[in-house]
Order: C-alpha cells, then sequence, then structure tokens
C-alpha cells in the first residue's frame, strides 16, 4: 500500500494561484488505483458470511485441492 505522506505531488493553478490539479508520477497513480480496487473489493465484501482457517482446509481437502 503507498504511503500517501510519500506521493511525489505537483500542484497546477490557476492565475489566481489557486491550486487546481494534481500531477503525480504514473507509477504512483497507478499503486494509488489499485489500493483502490482493494478497498472497494473489501467494503462490498464486508457483510458476507466467513470460514474459518480450519473448515476453510477441510473444505479444501474434501474437494483435493491440497
Amino acid at each position: 500500500m503507498i504511503d500517501i505522506n510519500n506521493l511525489h505531488l505537483q500542484y497546477l493553478t490557476n492565475q489566481q494561484g489557486e491550486q487546481t490539479a494534481v500531477v503525480l508520477p504514473i507509477q504512483e497513480f497507478t499503486e494509488l488505483m489499485e489500493d483502490l480496487e482493494d478497498l472497494i473489493a473489501v467494503a462490498t465484501r464486508k457483510n458476507e458470511i466467513t470460514t474459518s482457517h480450519k473448515d476453510f482446509l477441510t473444505e479444501l481437502a474434501n474437494d483435493g485441492l491440497i
């Protein structure tokens, strides 16, 4: 996960000196988008029923996957 305090941001300003946009390296942008996608996935699955690790291993064994 990217540390927001370590982003290499550059700000674009209008004629009044007000910040109107941000420019950042594409790699940092890509990492931010991946983090956002992960957070969305977690948020959408927060109400799903969970399975204990032991039960999960048993299920994998029963399916012949381990």
